[in-house]
């Protein structure tokens, strides 16, 4: 289960540098827009893809040390993605409730990775 969390930590820190990074790169450099192209199909299935880990292993890790937290925290940071990548518009508001969303996530499987190991 350890990878899991690990798999899971890594997928938000990927989206929040892709959150982050990406729309700077391309206001700095509007060229690169030409050879950057993401559709916005790509954060819902990626989501889909993202979320049975996280799930996965937040479920299993409170199985393990009975804690509640971590796994109403991800399901939090689950829920906010969800409306990100299907309920609002592409833009500022998204970019937020997004990362607000992933920066939970991966507190709850650090959480959960550190319960883990007590």
């Amino acid at each position: 289960m350890d990878w899991l969390d690990r798999a899971a930590m890594a997928g938000s820190a990927a989206c929040m540098v892709h959150c982050l990074v990406l729309p700077i790169l391309l206001a700095a450099i509007p060229a690169v827009s030409a050879f950057i192209v993401i559709p916005e199909s790509f954060h819902r299935w990626v989501l889909l893809f993202a979320a049975p880990i996280a799930a996965i292993a937040l479920v299993g890790g409170h199985a393990r040390h009975a804690a509640s937290w971590p796994l109403c925290l991800g399901a939090a940071g689950l829920g906010l993605m969800t409306i990100g990548a299907f309920a609002l518009p592409e833009g500022g508001a998204e970019i937020a409730v997004t990362l607000t969303g992933g920066i939970l996530v991966a507190i709850a499987h650090t959480a959960n990775l550190r319960l883990r190991h007590s």
